[in-house]
């Protein structure tokens, strides 16, 4: 195969708003605005940077960075705690914005989302820069003045990516073929969306140390050498602009992890919290109307040693009562003199649900009733209004983290909040 570069249109557009939680923050605080800031979920100590202002990265912060660390090189340096209802705001805004454009949009995370244009030209009758353009003056109009999106326009999704990227912050870019050779001259290969160390280990291997050497390598090459698997046949046809990424996903596990705000062996504390993980997990896997067969519980002590257990069940389950039943009997096999500092619940071989169909048990029933009835309470009246009582403290100490990645909690934390 000898695929030319793709000289089509260009027309996806990818939306990246910058450093959007801390931006978010500055908007809010203008007392926040020119200085460096970081955000996390819970402030303590050893707490991580989850992210950081334009003015913290200038200054050498990092994601994942902890504060005390931080704080050593940039004395000034403010953490704040996350506030979801600031992100829900912007998120809503940002996606009703994107889909006056086109029927066809797709979230990526948080604070990315792709527009796919094709088919819209008879409705819009203008250049996707000037489009562009429009979006970032409505993001400053009606999400707020001190908000900046990067917009990056391309053949598919991969370039429109790569160019809201290129110019940081507050960029407009495309790339096509007549600017594509430019673009990669100028990158390194782990620049590139995609290509970690691990990656480029691979391709440096064959002798490929540059963009535009992983360009002008071989289909074969690329499928046979570098990646051993039809990984490689994408990857030339998504250098040369063509569409490769524009697949569905299947969903592969829920679940959620906690650092324990006290950290402590006793029961007393460790299990309102791990009960409020697993039922927050049950819903998660409900509002994706998929059952589970797999659970897989962890736990790290202060001691550094980091501790799991798995197990895989005949019958697929999906309540709370159910979940909670099969993933305590797995953590109450931990080291119970070991005190925890961090755990966490993942529920696996998700298929299709089945709830819509009547068992002939009358108990079953009964349960698959009541957790649907609690489901539409909460959907109704707020965010995990009801839920078990010995949960309780869990509700009051796991704070709701902000989902990195894909939207579909997010979403869910939308619709119950």
């Amino acid at each position: 195969m000898n695929l030319e570069i793709s000289k089509e249109e260009a027309q996806i557009m990818h939306i990246d708003l910058n450093s959007a939680y801390a931006t978010a923050e500055q908007q809010a605080h203008k007392s926040l605005r020119g200085r460096p800031i970081g955000v996390t979920n819970r402030i303590s100590k050893h707490c991580c940077v989850i992210a950081a202002s334009y003015e913290a990265k200038a200054l050498g912060v990092k994601v994942g960075m902890r504060l005390d660390e931080v704080q050593q090189f940039i004395p000034d340096f403010i953490m704040l705690e996350t506030d979801p209802p600031k992100y829900h705001h912007v998120y809503q805004a940002l996606c009703r914005i994107m889909k006056d454009y086109s029927p066809d949009v797709k979230m990526k995370s948080i604070d990315e989302g792709v527009i796919d244009f094709h088919g819209t030209a008879d409705l819009h009758k203008r250049p996707l820069t000037e489009i562009g353009m429009e979006i970032k003056e409505r993001v400053r109009k009606e999400i707020g003045s001190h908000m900046r999106i990067n917009v990056g326009i391309g053949t598919n999704r991969f370039l429109a990516k790569e160019a809201a990227g290129w110019h940081k912050p507050d960029g407009l870019d495309v790339i096509d073929f007549r600017n594509i050779k430019k673009y990669y001259a100028e990158q390194q290969l782990t620049d590139l969306t995609g290509i970690a160390s691990h990656f480029e280990a691979r391709l440096n291997a064959a002798g490929i140390f540059s963009p535009m050497q992983f360009l002008n390598a071989s289909s074969d090459t690329l499928r046979r050498l570098v990646f051993r698997s039809v990984i490689g046949e994408d990857w030339y046809q998504r250098l040369r602009g063509y569409e490769v990424d524009n697949v569905i996903t299947k969903l592969g596990n829920v679940g959620r992890q906690f650092v324990l705000d006290v950290r402590s062996a006793d029961d007393s504390v460790i299990l309102p919290r791990f009960q409020y993980l697993c039922e927050t997990t049950g819903k998660k896997l409900r509002y994706n109307n998929v059952d589970a067969r797999g659970v897989y519980v962890w736990a790290m002590f202060q001691t550094g040693d980091h501790w799991y257990v798995r197990k895989m069940h005949k019958q697929p389950f999906f309540t709370d009562r159910d979940i909670y039943a099969k993933a305590l009997y797995l953590f109450n096999q931990r080291p119970k003199h070991l005190i925890i500092t961090a755990m966490g619940i993942t529920l696996y071989k998700l298929e299709p649900s089945t709830r819509s169909q009547q068992s002939i048990f009358d108990e079953v029933n009964k349960q698959e009733w009541l957790t649907t009835a609690i489901d539409e309470i909460n959907e109704r009246y707020g965010n995990f209004i009801l839920f078990s009582a010995n949960a309780l403290e869990g509700k009051h100490k796991v704070k709701q983290k902000i989902p990195f990645g894909g939207t579909k909690y997010f979403e869910l934390l939308l619709k119950r909040a």
